[in-house]
């Protein structure tokens, strides 16, 4: 699970404009938001990156929170 959408409709910019920013097609983007693509260590730091230059106030684990922590708050039953 991935935050791209929250934060990239926070910047007000579309699939297009994003993916013109970190060098992919549009359909990458939404891939990637749907959870269709991982995104590799790299491409979420290009996104991550871009999101600031827009003057998104985030960090890397704000648009990609750790699966492992998100499992962790799960309550057993």
């Amino acid at each position: 699970m991935n935050n791209i959408s929250l934060f990239r409709n926070q910047a007000g910019i579309s699939q297009s404009k994003l993916s013109e920013m970190v060098g992919v097609i549009p359909s990458t983007i939404g891939n990637y938001e749907s959870g269709i693509r991982a995104v590799n260590i790299h491409m979420g730091w290009k996104i991550v990156n871009a999101f600031k230059k827009l003057g998104i106030k985030c960090q890397f684990t704000d648009v990609f929170p750790n699966p492992t922590e998100l499992n962790d708050t799960k309550v057993s039953h």
